[in-house]
């Protein structure tokens, strides 16, 4: 029993690591080293384009409330209300087409004067030559202006110090159950 143990833990270890394989070096000696070469490195513009699937009705809802004041969370502002997502991003609008990656985090109603959102999430690339990595935005998103505009602050893997901008663009918005299609552009700075 012991050695079968020992076995399956040693193929569920590989099968970890294969994904992140692809990606930087990890650990905090692997940081250190990557940092020790960034004087020598270049920086590198990657342009990404995929769409973000936010389901909020149904069995299986990607974004969920997990906050709501009394007071506030009220039409059409839903001033407090916060979600947390775990949407998947795909190379088109169609949710059966091909998934590359998770947007995961959550959102918040921050505006008392119209629908807007803070957001704060992960985009988690899950295939490609970025699986593994991470890009972090942050950033106010007034969802019934057609583009928004947010700040990409960071990344992990080979997005370490990345920089850029996500614009936002909402594809479709189906106003009786809340769910959303939305097509993201990402330019981000990183280095090679």
């Amino acid at each position: 029993m012991g050695k079968t143990r020992l076995v399956l833990s040693f193929c569920f270890i590989v099968i970890l690591a294969i994904p992140m394989a692809q990606c930087a070096e990890l650990g905090p000696k692997a940081v250190e080293e990557w940092f020790e070469k960034l004087p020598h490195a270049k920086q590198k513009l990657t342009k990404f384009h995929f769409y973000y699937h936010d389901v909020v009705s149904g069995k299986n809802p990607t974004a969920i409330t997990i906050a709501q004041p009394n007071t506030t969370a009220k039409p059409p502002i839903y001033f407090g209300i916060v979600d947390m997502i775990d949407d998947k991003l795909t190379v088109g609008p169609d949710p059966n087409s091909t998934i590359v990656g998770r947007a995961q985090g959550f959102y918040g109603s921050a505006d008392q004067n119209e629908f807007s959102l803070l957001m704060t999430l992960n985009f988690v690339f899950t295939s490609g030559e970025y699986n593994g990595s991470t890009l972090s935005m942050l950033g106010r998103n007034p969802l019934f202006h057609q583009y928004r505009e947010m700040p990409v602050i960071g990344g992990s893997g080979v997005f370490r110090l990345a920089q850029g901008i996500a614009t936002a663009n909402t594809c479709w918005f189906n106003t009786t159950s809340g769910d959303a299609v939305v097509e993201y552009h990402i330019m981000v700075l990183h280095y090679e």
